[in-house]
């Protein structure tokens, strides 16, 4: 298996066009047909991680966040990303790191955090835009079904829990075709009229190459007309953040003390306590104090996150407890469940979980 087999596999969790712009995903170190021989996973791809990937013969690192995040001028081992970077390059070690798009997936960081406290009925608490596309394209009647079902298998005509979804209108084209051309119908030089249907399907943007080389190998016409565009709909199963209830509502203390116990968390910041129950409760993995108001107006009793600052912790205005468990602290469990996906997908290769401590915050 190549490295390029696994980055497959991996993104079919969590696709990289779903990433966030200011992110730096996919392979940031290595050769993609390099073949692999075992991984490692890990939450960052620190020096230590690397020699633990040596000591334990791995040759490709799955990092949840990236060793390169902006732009270097220069390798010299002058700090901690340079130097992790050398070593990994020395040692022939591919580096990978998933991210933003494993925070906007449906089964990524923040499932993983609600699964750990127990939060159901899930769904996203800020769902992501532009992630849904409109294919509008023109073949013979008689060619319809053939399209459309190749662009089914392709990914297209999703909506929902409804599949193989799709708008057709009847009409007339026209086309009069060059010297150079070859027509499937008509004739050279000659005007011609075929009655056409018109083929209007959704599909996600990250499967556009898909759908257009179905298209195109489906299709009857030597030329394509086609048009792509992007709709204004929001998939509900992508995006940042997730909002969901406990089974049972707790007192504020005592829920917090239960997340203590959950997350392996030393010591919670919060904001003031509200004198209620919490049962609705939204997380969002990493720093996360953007989605306070998203919090509120879904009507969540508390917000677990990170990083969040100062004058931040008013934006709880007495209606929702905000809790800063930590940065480390809401996306530790990320490799875990990175891993268990791997296992589950690749049952016959190894896969590590590090155990390299990476968390640059100590209390004391």
């Amino acid at each position: 298996m190549k490295v390029k087999d696994v980055a497959e596999i991996l993104e079919e969790l969590a696709p990289l066009e779903y990433a966030e712009d200011f992110d730096n995903v996919g392979l940031l170190v290595g050769d993609q047909d390099m073949n692999v021989t075992d991984i490692l996973v890990t939450l960052d791809s620190l020096e230590n991680v690397i020699d633990e990937a040596i000591s334990k013969s791995c040759n490709l690192i799955i990092s949840f966040h990236p060793i390169l995040f902006k732009g270097i001028k220069n390798l010299t081992g002058s700090n901690y990303i340079e130097r992790a970077v050398i070593k990994a390059i020395q040692n022939n070690i591919s580096i990978y790191c998933l991210h933003t798009a494993l925070d906007n997936a449906k089964d990524g960081v923040n499932a993983k955090i609600c699964d750990v406290l127990g939060v159901k009925q899930t769904k996203i608490l800020i769902p992501q835009k532009g992630t849904i596309k409109k294919l509008t394209t023109y073949v013979p009647e008689s060619h319809a079904n053939v399209l459309l079902n190749g662009l089914f298998k392709a990914g297209a005509g999703s909506i929902g829990n409804y599949s193989e979804c799709s708008f057709t209108v009847e009409g007339t084209g026209s086309y009069k075709a060059g010297k150079n051309a070859n027509p499937v119908k008509g004739n050279k030089g000659e005007l011609h009229l075929e009655k056409e249907t018109q083929i209007n399907v959704t599909f996600p943007r990250n499967k556009e190459k898909s759908i257009l080389s179905a298209l195109f190998d489906n299709h009857l016409y030597e030329e394509v007309a086609y048009e792509i565009s992007t709709l204004e709909n929001v998939d509900s199963q992508i995006g940042m953040g997730m909002i969901g209830e406990l089974e049972k509502p707790l007192d504020e203390k005592h829920f917090l003390s239960f997340i203590k116990n959950k997350m392996n968390v030393s010591c919670i910041r919060h904001s003031g306590f509200l004198g209620k129950k919490i049962q609705k409760v939204a997380v969002l993995g990493g720093s996360g104090a953007f989605a306070i108001g998203a919090a509120k107006k879904y009507g969540a009793d508390i917000f677990i996150t990170s990083d969040v600052k100062y004058h931040q912790f008013f934006e709880a205005e007495n209606k929702i407890l905000i809790a800063d468990i930590g940065h480390y602290e809401t996306e530790q469990f990320t490799k875990n469940l990175l891993v268990d996906y791997l296992t589950k997908k690749m049952p016959n290769f190894a896969i590590s979980l590090s155990e390299s401590i990476t968390n640059p915050i100590k209390y004391y």
